[in-house]
């Protein structure tokens, strides 16, 4: 056994400047398993070698550091950037680590003449008119649904738009009011979207101003049609503010941040992010950190502050309840942002309900959390039991969907650590098998998944759960011995009698009789968990890619019709839909079609 060499730190710092930086620590292996800033390198790194005060954790993360590498920065705030970036690129063991979540949504109101109320994710465009963001996509589409009941604003993409003759549902139902039809003038229907952006801005009562002139003016000259229109949107409206429980009486924007600790020194952490804008409560969102154990409140707020916000939008203010060290992030956010974004630690008044709110929600979300990992547990030792698979952990997913054999596709799902690992789950698209045989689509999948870590690469799971019977797994099984994976535990796990729950028979390789476990094992409904999600994520992969393979693949196979011209003539005709329907003049009339390619076309699609 290779003896490790002893780090020798004051050997080490004494050539380290007393200037800004980031250091990381690295173990035998070579792995960083810590990433620090500093404003003082030398001070800094001294300060985990010192005989007392240190913290269970860090004595033991000290104890495995046989290296440290160093980086000069000119500030605080670029220590903290590179501190930030290194974290998301390495994950150190001992950083407490924030999974960076997809970009949040928005609602956008297009820069159309005619604009068009939307739900957008992604990078922002100035052209565009975007309010958010909002903690969850429900949020989102609640949102635009009350907005098309108040102001009746189109939600059809442009295309449609363009090559409407009729008015559509949303018209009838009094969700649109018909601008691709001239069915409302365009100064009355961008004044709808002005007040529909003012809403969102959170100036309501301006809105509730200007809608309550203008039904008096309807009803001066007695129009009074018009003026019951105008009423219903104020009611409406009114409505609307009642919903909600939290408003600041003006158009802020800030977002809360809150922290609840596990009780009895559990290690488990909530961070909950809270939002509010134009003066509007929207919702939060809980965040539970990877290797939280031993870190403080503050400690958890200041690397979340950093993690998440960095590299994405920031409202003017954050509220904390945490004291933090905040002036770096402050500096740093504020350039990122191109405005003034204030920390704030010392709240009162509608602040610090809001705070409070958001602590209460902290605790009950940590609470919620960690009773569900007790039930999953509970159902993880179930099922180690009945299978008699001591230290069964990591359970990788396998299921097969396709209509008919059309766009076949495969997913795998993760369950590790007491609960599924969606950050992991893999879709596989099957191609070059004779349609519908989900053998060889198994066997393709395994294949495919298993080979690197049959050439060293990666570690099997402990349990291969595949959704199928005897064939099924007799597949998987002599998949996994071609690759020399004879150690994999594979099983299947058959629908029982008219597929009801609960009947689902257990089935390993050679075994002559089927396991089945009672109705109400927790064992067994912890397989029903993760083959449905192996099932509903298999399913969802197949539809886009079936969907996909419709919209586009008759136009694709016309010679003559490349990328640009297919967009063009989805575009003017509002989908494929619309191609098939039109005439051959209609086609020629497409930008790039001639008169001998719109009858190729015509005849090819009919």
């Amino acid at each position: 056994m290779p003896v490790v060499p002893v780090f020798d730190a004051k050997a080490f710092a004494s050539n380290l400047p007393a200037q800004p930086g980031v250091y990381r620590m690295l173990n035998a292996a070579g792995h960083v398993i810590y990433v620090g800033k500093a404003i003082n390198l030398k001070k800094r790194v001294l300060s985990y070698f010192q005989k007392t005060g240190l913290a269970p954790r860090t004595q033991l993360m000290v104890s495995q550091i046989t290296a440290i590498e160093t980086t000069v920065t000119r500030s605080e705030a670029e220590a903290l950037l590179l501190e930030n970036n290194l974290i998301k690129t390495l994950a150190p063991k001992y950083n407490i680590l924030f999974r960076d979540d997809k970009s949040y949504p928005y609602v956008v109101l297009s820069g159309h003449h005619f604009p068009r109320l939307g739900f957008y994710r992604g990078a922002l465009d100035k052209q565009h008119h975007y309010f958010g963001p909002f903690p969850n996509a429900g949020v989102v589409r609640e949102s635009i649904q009350l907005l098309q009941k108040v102001f009746r604003i189109r939600t059809c993409e442009d295309s449609v738009f363009s090559n409407r003759t009729r008015p559509c549902l949303l018209y009838q139902i009094k969700r649109c009011s018909g601008p691709c039809v001239q069915l409302i003038a365009e100064p009355a229907y961008r004044e709808d979207a002005r007040n529909a952006e003012l809403f969102l801005q959170g100036k309501q009562t301006e809105v509730l101003e200007s809608i309550a002139g203008k039904m008096q003016q309807a009803a001066d000259r007695l129009d009074y049609e018009q003026a019951a229109l105008f009423r219903d949107q104020i009611q409406a409206l009114r409505k609307i503010r009642e919903k909600q429980f939290v408003d600041s009486g003006r158009a802020l924007d800030a977002d809360i941040v809150a922290c609840a600790v596990q009780d009895g020194g559990g290690g488990k952490i909530c961070v909950n992010l809270a939002m509010v804008r134009g003066g509007r409560h929207l919702g939060d969102k809980s965040f539970f950190p990877q290797n939280a154990e031993g870190y403080d409140p503050a400690a958890a707020v200041e690397a979340f502050l950093a993690q998440h916000y960095l590299n994405r939008g920031v409202p003017p203010v954050i509220i904390v309840g945490e004291k933090i060290h905040r002036e770096a992030l402050q500096i740093l956010l504020s350039e990122q942002c191109g405005h003034k974004v204030a920390i704030s630690l010392n709240s009162i008044s509608e602040r610090r309900i809001w705070l409070e709110m958001a602590t209460e929600n902290a605790r009950l979300a940590l609470k919620q959390m960690l009773e569900r990992q007790i039930s999953q547990e509970e159902r993880l030792q179930a099922l180690q039991q009945a299978l008699d698979m001591a230290g069964l952990a990591r359970i990788e997913c396998f299921d097969i969907s396709h209509t008919q054999g059309e766009a076949t596709v495969a997913s795998c799902v993760i369950y590790d650590n007491y609960s599924m690992r969606n950050g992991e789950y893999r879709r596989y698209n099957i191609s070059g098998i004779t349609p519908g045989d989900d053998y060889a689509a198994m066997r393709d999948v395994l294949s495919r998944r298993y080979h690197k870590v049959a050439e060293g690469e990666g570690r099997l799971p402990d349990l291969i759960l595949i959704d199928g019977g005897k064939g099924q797994v007799s597949v998987a099984q002599e998949t996994l011995v071609e690759l020399g994976l004879n150690d994999a535990n594979v099983l299947g796990v058959a629908k029982g009698e008219e597929r009801k729950p609960g009947l689902e028979q257990l089935i390993f390789p050679g075994m002559k009789k089927p396991l089945q476990l009672p109705k109400d094992h927790p064992g067994l409904h912890l397989i029903q968990q993760i083959r449905d999600e192996a099932h509903r994520f298999a399913i969802q992969g197949h539809r886009a890619r079936r969907g996909k393979s419709r919209t586009s693949s008759s136009l694709e196979q016309v010679s003559g019709i490349g990328t640009k011209r297919r967009q063009n003539l989805l575009a003017r005709f509002g989908g494929l839909k619309g191609v098939l329907t039109a005439s051959i003049e209609e086609l020629q009339q497409t930008e790039g079609i001639s008169r001998g390619l719109a009858e190729k076309i015509y005849k090819e699609l009919h």
